[in-house]
């Protein structure tokens, strides 16, 4: 992997080395934000916004949970721990929900509605927090990296499609952690359940109008688009091989994108989203260095 940049000492034996599960992370102490931001009439619109301390303006990060698109598996929630320790490092972090492909009026459109509706919600509440949107990161990972790259690719968006608005939140940088973004290239690699299983909801069925359902839903399938993009990967991750994070940045640059693949060793894919981690802490990094005035 050449392109690949790669961080921390290679392990004598990637065999022994002891990964994160999830019940690692959630048996952490829950961090909360007293900032939850109803933004329509369904459960699922709410963001809870995580604020530092100080005046502001703060820089902004739109964080979008994983779980294999669907409720079942994940909610905002699970992203508590990375939120609050992204707004301990000055960033107001924006936390959206979204319905799942698993829940009445998710899948396609409505996943992608959601997504889209929670991020042009932030420019209604910018001036209330003192939030910064001149320039604005998005983090998401596993099925949250296609999501967060995926918003930041709306302005490609064919005006054909269900899912084109004329002026979309712009979105400068995109964190791609442990990210499924390419998804014809992900359902063979990861988990059947995770995409697979559900492909045909969250794409939604072709149509004489839409024959290929990637054309809207994929970023692989909007390249280029302007944001700068990092695919950042755990060497021993087995949701989301880093095979698919290499050979997205390869096709991102290769279109005109400005890409960069990053592999992280002896790491799974909770430690991702873990504070703490040299994969958690270089992704902070990347923010920091990149939303900086």
């Amino acid at each position: 992997m050449s392109d690949t940049e790669q961080l921390a000492p290679a392990p004598k034996d990637t065999s022994t080395a002891t990964l994160m599960s999830w019940a690692d992370l959630l048996s952490r102490d829950r961090p909360t934000t007293p900032h939850t931001i109803r933004t329509g009439p369904r459960d699922a619109d709410i963001v809870d916004l995580w604020l530092p301390d100080g005046d502001g303006p703060h820089p902004v990060v739109i964080m979008v949970h994983g779980g294999c698109w669907q409720k079942s598996v994940a909610d905002h929630s699970l992203m508590d721990f990375a939120a609050e320790d992204l707004r301990q490092k000055g960033f107001a972090v924006w936390n959206i929900e979204y319905r799942g492909v698993d829940e009445d009026g998710g899948g396609y459109p409505g996943t992608f509605e959601d997504v889209a509706h929670a991020a042009d919600a932030l420019r209604e509440h910018a001036d209330t927090y003192n939030l910064k949107i001149d320039r604005i990161g998005a983090f998401g990972h596993s099925a949250g990296g296609h999501l967060a790259l995926w918003l930041a690719a709306r302005p490609k968006l064919p005006k054909s499609s269900p899912l084109w608005q004329s002026d979309p939140l712009h979105i400068d940088l995109v964190v791609n952690s442990g990210g499924l973004a390419d998804l014809e290239a992900s359902a063979p690699v990861t988990l059947e359940s995770c995409l697979s299983a559900i492909m045909d909801d969250l794409t939604g069925a072709a149509s004489g109008g839409r024959p290929d359902v990637f054309s809207d839903t994929s970023p692989a399938e909007l390249l280029p688009f302007a944001a700068h993009q990092f695919s950042v990967n755990g060497a021993l991750d087995q949701i989301a091989p880093p095979i698919l994070g290499e050979e997205y940045s390869n096709k991102a640059k290769a279109a005109g994108s400005d890409a960069r693949s990053i592999l992280v060793l002896e790491t799974g894919h909770v430690e991702l989203i873990a504070p703490g981690s040299d994969a958690f802490e270089l992704q902070a990094e990347i923010l920091l260095t990149e939303l900086s005035d």
